[in-house]
């Protein structure tokens, strides 16, 4: 989309799904990578910069057949997002 800037997570090793966030270009933001251990398979996080202040944005897909284990993966996604433990 023109005059957007696009964060996308694709879905691996099937046909269709992922995630994707778009971010008007005059907004400052980069995407976050999360260690692997937290990373979900379809979830995209960023950091909006405005001014002196940071908004964390994340979009999750999360399934209702999800299992114990993927449930637990966006758990720790979270968990690291909000404690800065990204690069």
């Amino acid at each position: 989309m023109t005059g957007y800037v696009m964060f996308r997570k694709d879905r691996l090793g099937r046909r269709g799904g992922g995630v994707i966030l778009y971010i008007k270009e005059s907004i400052q933001a980069y995407e976050i990578k999360l260690e692997k251990e937290a990373e979900c398979e379809e979830a995209v996080w960023c950091n909006i910069v405005r001014g002196k202040s940071t908004l964390t944005v994340g979009l999750v897909y999360r399934s209702p057949n999800i299992s114990m284990e993927e449930n637990e993966k966006i758990h720790n996604a979270i968990k690291e997002v909000r404690n800065g433990l990204y690069y």
